[in-house]
């Protein structure tokens, strides 16, 4: 992992943005960031990107949002929360998650069932269904959760560091392309009542995660599941995209 550096004028000394361990390797000078998260921030940045860059992300930040494809994504979003919070619930006392336990602050399961009522009405239960592609994530989650807890740090930050920041537009976007109600209905999952600035929060969170006491080895594989994570995150994209797509097909056939 690299980042880039400036030369101390005063010294000569290589100082990196945002600190770590510069080293250098072959005559090049390599930020090491030793924080998890500055670590998480360069280990995940080109699959962040490509995140970023679905056809179902662009498409919705252009405001070419069509209420049937929300739907089924927060559909696919319920399943994976449940699955999250559930095993964030269940390790709450682990040591490695306990000092990121927030769940008045952040979890969004209960919000996400609040918005399929809406969009559903009563027995919306019953209308809905996991996909493949949201299933093996969930799965993923729920091995972690059993067997690698500290691994859902890495869930986690993917998610809820999102929903902080890029989920705020999307929230806008939705609410104008699909002139929903001002009130919020149908817009719970972007709403985080208990989180007076996103900003503050999000530096709270991100030093809590950098005082857990972690092996080199340990935050590595953090890095690595959190790749995984955004990897799933488009695999479900893609899927619920291909899904309401295959709907409209049937509906012009019929």
């Amino acid at each position: 992992m690299s980042a880039m550096r400036t030369e101390d004028a005063a010294d000569g000394k290589s100082t990196a943005n945002g600190g770590g361990v510069v080293c250098e390797e072959r005559g090049v000078t390599v930020l090491r960031p030793t924080d998890l998260s500055e670590m998480l921030a360069a280990g995940t940045k080109e699959v962040h990107e490509k995140a970023e860059n679905t056809e179902f992300v662009k498409d919705f930040l252009r405001g070419r949002i069509r209420k049937e494809l929300f739907k089924l994504g927060h559909v696919a979003l319920f399943f994976t929360y449940s699955a999250m919070e559930e095993q964030i619930e269940r390790n709450k006392e682990h040591p490695h998650l306990a000092a990121l336990y927030f769940p008045h602050e952040l979890h969004r399961r209960d919000a996400l069932a609040r918005d399929l009522q809406y969009f559903y009405s009563e027995g919306w239960q019953n209308q809905i269904s996991v996909s493949p592609a949201t299933q093996r994530y969930v799965e993923r989650i729920q091995q972690i959760g059993q067997d690698e807890p500290a691994l859902l740090v890495a869930h986690a930050y993917t998610r809820y560091m999102g929903d902080l920041s890029g989920g705020q537009v999307l929230r806008k976007v939705a609410q104008r392309a699909m002139k929903l109600p001002p009130t919020g209905e149908g817009l719970n999952f972007y709403q985080f009542d208990g989180i007076h600035s996103a900003k503050a929060f999000k530096q709270l969170y991100r030093s809590r995660m950098n005082e857990l006491e972690l092996d080199t080895h340990t935050k590595q594989k953090i890095v690595e599941e959190a790749i995984l994570a955004f990897q799933f995150n488009v695999e479900v994209s893609s899927a619920v995209e291909q899904s309401w797509c295959f709907s409209c097909d049937l509906k012009r056939v019929v």
